[in-house]
């Protein structure tokens, strides 16, 4: 399934099983023309679509995605890191410990890790990141004091964290899922307990790929319940919480409950200053905005998500990943309410923001596809933006 588009791999995956659209839209309980509108390319398919597709062709999303893209990634030269974090993640109980540097040495390398991800240099932040958690093993293994190792167990917590926000910016979700293992593991016997929150906000991110909105959407309220305290980091890890929340309750079509958790994280982002760079949150007023442009897409009001999307004014400290995802949704926005020039100017606006992200976001190609098929021809900057991603032909 891999070698082609989404749009081609559903259609293929539908056919070989003989049903007719009407039932394959019965299935994934989408209209049967966004099936068809999927199906033909004019559409690009939301995420929600492709998790809920591929559940009942019994596939994995990745397969429809065609994700990793070994091709693009390759293009910028061997992907070093991640042989040995998924190493790590296959080790469990049984990690390879390396001798320890000192603690606030190894400390201030994971703060500069998490800031490498932070702007959009995944990369270099995986390359760093696998001999790190080595080392916080072997700091472990050293520790002679239970206060000791709760604090190890934290930093190692915040390892797995970026572990697996790296493993789906590669498109390695089959990585995702243990390393998310491993950082519940960490952050059970963690002298911080907000990580234990933070760690079922992330299981809620997986589980809405793979179309498990309900367990998502509970375990996002859970994790809400367990913050305490009003300093920046619980208000930063609970406004987190409520994004991930919306998003989960907006694909699992309750728009009600997606805007309520909006409403809640709005308020508690006037109680941050600027964006909160605590637990890889992101947080704060213009993310809040971005996920209710966000909710609105992913709700079914794609001309209500564009305008907004267009209009939001983000802050130049903003994490570039995040506004260049901001740019990749409202262009997908734009294509659904038929403004492809506008969709493309977007994109360009990811690109600006966000180059490593946006080249591997699967959504950028679907985007692409879809640009072309309303403009009915390749232009030049259509052609060489796809060529940029690695879309050999539209």
């Amino acid at each position: 399934m891999s070698d082609h588009n989404v749009a081609h791999n559903i259609k293929m995956g539908r056919a070989a099983r003989r049903w007719t659209q009407p039932r394959f839209a019965s299935l994934i309980d989408f209209s049967v023309s966004t099936v068809r509108k999927v199906e033909q390319g004019v559409m690009p398919p939301s995420p929600g679509f492709i998790a809920k597709a591929a559940k009942v062709l019994e596939v994995f999303p990745e397969q429809l995605q065609g994700i990793p893209f070994l091709d693009t990634i390759n293009q910028d030269g061997p992907l070093v890191g991640m042989v040995d974090l998924r190493a790590i993640l296959a080790e469990g109980n049984y990690v390879r410990a390396e001798e320890p540097d000192p603690l606030p040495q190894m400390v201030a390398e994971l703060d500069h890790v998490k800031t490498l991800y932070r702007n959009d240099r995944g990369r270099q932040a995986l390359a760093a990141l696998p001999q790190l958690i080595r080392k916080f093993y072997g700091a472990l293994r050293d520790a002679s004091t239970d206060t000791g190792r709760g604090r190890i167990f934290s930093h190692l917590a915040a390892c797995f964290v970026t572990a697996e926000c790296l493993c789906r910016r590669f498109g390695f979700m089959h990585l995702a899922a243990p390393a998310l293992d491993r950082l519940e593991w960490a952050a059970e016997q963690a002298d911080d307990p907000l990580y234990a929150a933070k760690a079922k906000f992330q299981r809620c991110r997986i589980l809405m790929y793979l179309d498990s909105i309900d367990i998502g959407l509970a375990l996002a309220e859970q994790g809400v319940d367990l913050v305490a305290g009003d300093d920046e980091p619980a208000l930063a890890v609970r406004g987190y919480g409520h994004l991930c929340g919306a998003i989960a309750a907006a694909r699992g079509r309750r728009p009600d409950v997606a805007r309520d958790h909006i409403t809640e994280a709005r308020e508690l982002a006037t109680r941050v200053a600027g964006e909160s760079d605590a637990y890889g949150t992101l947080f704060g007023a213009a993310n809040v905005e971005i996920h209710a442009c966000a909710v609105e897409l992913e709700a079914g009001d794609p001309g209500k998500a564009a305008l907004r999307g267009m209009a939001l004014t983000l802050p130049p400290t903003i994490a570039p990943p995040r506004a260049g995802h901001h740019w990749q949704d409202t262009a997908r926005a734009f294509l659904l309410v038929g403004n492809p020039a506008k969709a493309l100017e977007s994109l360009g606006r990811a690109r600006q923001a966000a180059p490593q992200q946006t080249r591997l976001h699967p959504g950028v190609r679907e985007t692409l596809r879809g640009i072309a098929v309303a403009e009915r021809r390749a232009t030049d900057s259509l052609a060489n933006f796809a060529g940029w991603v690695g879309v050999r032909s539209l």
